[in-house]
């Protein structure tokens, strides 16, 4: 099962040093979905070879321009490609708001439908859920309400021997019953425990996005664990005053949370302009959280 990380902007704040505005593409399982629109997401799908038609949830941490100003153009483009399969946008309610004055005011008539799911930044909710995924909002603490998303794989079925099924002639039927736990009785009577015919599922994973936030430590027990964490560094140690200033956060900081929470893997980005050498970044939030990488453009992280 894919579940891959792929970063097209990482820039805070405005474009520079060729590094782009907030954008993520998570990859589960062939399921597409968009984390933050800035300005230029189109460009980086199209220069990452990601089919944009595959898109169907697009997820809005908050109303600051660089997590959305990409949004209205996405839009367009899916009306003028003539698409026709309904659309769902996760983010506070500006968004709707926002996007009908401007199909209004340019007289756009959609040719999909789109379906808003108003998020609050007061307490954590699932968002969305499907047959193994689900969604919940983090609240996080910034100028304007903002949540960052965790992304939350179900625990699977059981994995059953394909040795087994010849060796008790298991009819298919049963399979989905054994996977789900049940015991196998054979024609004579003979009952087979499921733990002799099935293996444990893999073990859940997860990816928590935490976007625009200054240090805080309130999150840190809904993402225990967590696979792989995304936490905003907009800036170095000897800009602390101004990431308080700012509701922002130092690399250091974002690695305490990363350490805190018992994070796998920790990735950083939402860099601030000043900074065209990241180097100094990553190795404050090393000397932390050593396995901490950089939201570089293009990589991809899986989980």
């Amino acid at each position: 099962m894919q579940f891959d990380l792929t970063i097209l902007g990482s820039n805070g704040a405005i474009p520079a040093h060729d590094r782009h505005p907030s954008s993520q593409i998570l990859n589960y399982n062939g399921s597409l979905f968009l984390i933050d629109c800035g300005e230029g997401t189109q460009f980086r799908l199209n220069k990452f070879n990601i089919k944009r038609g595959r898109l169907d949830h697009i997820f809005i941490s908050h109303l600051h321009g660089d997590h959305y100003f990409g949004l209205i153009g996405l839009l367009t483009s899916f009306n003028l490609n003539w698409r026709e399969t309904p659309l769902h946008i996760y983010g506070p309610a500006g968004v709707e708001e926002v996007m009908n004055v401007h199909f209004k005011h340019s007289q756009t008539q959609l040719k999909f439908q789109i379906h808003y799911h108003h998020t609050t930044a007061d307490e954590p909710r699932i968002i969305y859920e499907d047959e193994t995924l689900l969604v919940e909002t983090i609240i996080l603490k910034h100028r304007l309400p903002t949540t960052g998303f965790l992304f939350k794989e179900k625990v699977g079925l059981r994995k059953i021997l394909v040795d087994k099924i010849a060796e008790y002639s298991i009819p298919y039927k049963e399979i989905t019953a054994i996977k789900k736990g049940a015991d196998f009785t054979c024609e004579n009577g003979r009952v087979i425990p499921n733990s002799e015919l099935t293996a444990d599922p893999h073990l859940p994973r997860s990816y928590a996005y935490c976007s625009d936030t200054v240090y805080i430590d309130s999150f840190i027990e809904q993402i225990k664990g967590v696979g792989l964490l995304y936490h905003e560094a907009t800036f170095v140690d000897e800009h602390a005053a101004r990431a308080l200033e700012t509701f922002h956060t130092t690399s250091r900081q974002a690695a305490t949370v990363a350490k805190q929470a018992n994070a796998q893997k920790l990735v950083i980005g939402h860099f601030s302009a000043r900074y065209e050498n990241l180097d100094p970044l990553l190795s404050q939030a090393r000397e932390v959280f050593p396995e901490t990488y950089l939201a570089k453009e293009g990589t991809v992280f899986s989980i």
